[in-house]
């Protein structure tokens, strides 16, 4: 029996994280060649090959090198790339991951050369088109063959938008599996250690989207704020290359290098990062991923921002989100005991990525036999 060729899609960090329970899932069967295809989009060593390497991936076997530029130059360069690769070596599956460019211009090129495309994290909406991952989301959901969902909000989003029942699957949160598959390096990292704290005595915050960064108005008082976090607790900034050059950009650095209990530190690989935040006494981000791996630990997350495509980690979960002008009082809340536990929502369970490949050995029946 011939092996499906299968190209997994990776770009940025969240893809890594979600890619690499898949590749394994796959590599251990004896009908499927995972290939990993890296557009280069995240082109930072801190935030690209350390993600490999913790997550146990090989040398991706197509390296893109994309790197950076405007939406439409990074989508364009994608395109471009990712359709010279299906064209000397097609595919039986292009399988993209999350809400980046590269996961939507993969997905046109497959699409144009009528290449089975499956969306893994499929069916999240914000509501919000200015948003560029949500305009990325509702165009890859729209021309995908399969839509795989990690909740059942995702399910009832694409059913509204009219996708047909048999194109969607309920499989679970891709991202809980890559935590339990490096639980045991997780909790040996001791990454608190690096900064002299101690387990629940520190908050872990993340900042990089731009309607939180990208303008003084919107920067200035979220700094302002978390100097004034770091006065009832010591805060660890994990600082992306974005928010780094915008804090340099507005003369605000200064003011964080100047408060005592604020420790600034380059982004992180996966098991370091997760094994900070583990340990932490809450988290404050704008990104994606941390409000599902928050809700999974049980540890409260105040999420910067107007809206979310995660509302279950809201619903169910430790997330809420809030505005900078209110940072400051919900973290009292979170000191005084009267943050809402939550609980685990339904097939946040470490076995995503075998449902994942058990739908798609399923669906290939035809390729197979």
């Amino acid at each position: 029996m011939s092996k499906l060729r299968v190209h997994l899609i990776a770009a940025a960090r969240p893809n890594f994280m979600k890619v690499a329970p898949l590749y394994h899932a796959l590599a251990a069967t004896d009908w499927c060649a995972p290939i990993l295809v890296h557009t280069g989009q995240h082109y930072d060593v801190n935030m690209s090959d350390a993600f490999f390497t913790d997550l146990r991936l090989p040398e991706p076997h197509h390296h893109l090198g994309v790197g950076s530029g405007s939406h439409a130059e990074q989508t364009a360069g994608v395109m471009v790339a990712y359709e010279k690769i299906c064209m000397d070596e097609r595919p039986d599956w292009t399988i993209v991951v999350g809400d980046v460019n590269s996961t939507i211009a993969c997905a046109m090129a497959a699409a144009k050369l009528w290449i089975p495309i499956a969306h893994l994290e499929a069916g999240l909406r914000s509501r919000d088109r200015r948003m560029p991952e949500e305009i990325n989301r509702v165009l890859t959901d729209s021309i995908a063959d399969v839509l795989w969902t990690p909740s059942p909000d995702g399910d009832d989003n694409l059913k509204e938008e009219g996708v047909p029942a048999e194109k969607i699957s309920f499989v679970g949160n891709i991202m809980i599996d890559s935590y339990e598959l490096m639980r045991e390096a997780i909790e040996a990292a001791g990454t608190r250690s690096r900064f002299g704290l101690d387990p629940q005595g520190y908050a872990v915050l993340t900042l990089h989207r731009p309607s939180n960064v990208d303008t003084a108005d919107m920067l200035g008082p979220l700094v302002e704020g978390v100097c004034q976090v770091s006065e009832r607790l010591p805060l660890v900034f994990a600082v992306h290359p974005r928010t780094r050059q915008r804090l340099s950009q507005f003369g605000l650095d200064g003011r964080l290098d100047a408060a005592p209990d604020v420790h600034l530190t380059e982004p992180m690989g996966y098991v370091e990062f997760m094994g900070l935040v583990r340990e932490a006494r809450f988290v404050v981000t704008d990104s994606g991923g941390l409000q599902e791996e928050t809700t999974y630990l049980d540890i409260p997350c105040l999420t910067l921002r107007d809206n979310t495509e995660r509302p279950v980690t809201v619903d169910q979960g430790t997330n809420r989100l809030i505005k900078a002008d209110t940072l400051v009082s919900s973290v009292d809340e979170i000191m005084a005991g009267n943050w809402p536990s939550g609980r685990c929502p339904t097939l946040w369970d470490g076995q995503t990525a075998g449902r994942v490949a058990a739908d798609l050995k399923a669906r290939s029946k035809d390729k197979l036999s």
